[in-house]
């Protein structure tokens, strides 16, 4: 009889203020976000040491703790529970980038568990090099088992039960906002940007994104007008653009009083949809004048999401 393994790839969060320091300091250390010729671990020591007091502040105000890691263990079970009900012994396994349980163990997990198909599922549905990209390429320095049996799925962006996940939970969000202005509402998508030079060098991820944005609308009838920019901009180069921030001030001042908030780019709640989006930006859209201002909760434990990455998994074992 087969044996199965699915490997969920996540960024991983810190688990507690203490956890902070160390988990910048793993992300400043990777090569596929900062490309540092010498000295990359010398520089992720210092750049960790003086971010963390400032990210600090922003994890005391959702909690103390990244909500990311608890969110994919969740999707981790459902999805479990969901391919046991069609596929005899198949274990998911979570390898996080950033922080435990990092891929080198779930790495670990595959080698001694004598699996005949491993299925290597990243939850980014936009494939970037500085996600699943940097995923793959850990994964690959780290694991010493047989590579035939390894099935690499790089993205899901079209899926069409992912699309429905989200217009499901957009249409929980408009049903928050006033009856009498929900024509009203404004669409914005908002996507983790990534530098201008990434997309030049062929990075398909901003292609995906707006992919995934024009198959919601359509989805939709275009029931509402929309809007697609980008959050998260960190250093002096070009990034993306518009910027959300921006975004919010431009619709208020074209005198849109009405903002659904889309984390388009995620599939789980964390620190750039509770904070970004929900307290700092909320903020900007109040200075502005923006009336109505919520943010959509991520897909999370999304019944639909969770029979998307089922059907994902089960297409990519019969291919």
């Amino acid at each position: 009889m087969n044996k199965t393994a699915v490997v969920l790839f996540q960024l991983g969060g810190p688990d507690s203020i203490s956890a902070i320091e160390p988990f910048l300091y793993n992300l400043f250390q990777d090569p596929d976000i900062f490309k540092i010729p010498i000295g990359q671990k010398f520089f992720a020591k210092i750049i960790s040491k003086r971010r963390a007091p400032k990210v600090a502040e922003e994890y005391e105000l959702i909690g103390g703790k990244s909500p990311i890691n608890e969110w994919t263990e969740i999707q981790r079970r459902l999805l479990e529970e969901e391919l046991r009900k069609e596929i005899d012994n198949v274990d998911v396994i979570t390898a996080m980038r950033y922080w435990h349980p990092l891929t080198n163990v779930a790495a670990k997990k595959i080698e001694d568990g004598n699996y005949d198909n491993v299925v290597l599922l990243p939850l980014y549905p936009h494939n970037s090099i500085s996600t699943v990209g940097s995923s793959f390429n850990e994964w690959n320095r780290v694991y010493k088992g047989d590579t035939s049996k390894l099935i690499y799925i790089y993205d899901f962006y079209n899926n069409e039960k992912y699309i429905k996940a989200l217009n499901e939970r957009i249409d929980e969000t408009l049903e928050r906002f006033p009856e009498e202005i929900r024509n009203d509402v404004q669409l914005v998508f908002s996507a983790h940007g990534t530098p201008i030079s990434m997309v030049k060098n062929g990075d398909p991820y901003s292609k995906h994104i707006q992919e995934t944005v024009n198959l919601v609308m359509k989805m939709r009838n275009n029931s509402h007008e929309y809007h697609l920019c980008y959050q998260s901009k960190v250093g002096p180069v070009k990034w993306l653009e518009p910027a959300t921030d921006k975004m919010i001030e431009e619709l208020a001042h074209n005198g849109k009083k009405h903002l659904l908030i889309v984390p388009i780019s995620f599939v789980s709640d964390h620190v750039e949809t509770l904070f970004e989006l929900d307290i700092e930006y909320r903020e900007d859209a109040e200075k502005n004048n923006i009336e109505n201002y919520i943010v959509m909760k991520g897909l999370n434990d999304s019944p639909t999401f969770i029979s998307a990455l089922k059907e994902i998994t089960i297409n990519a074992i019969n291919n």
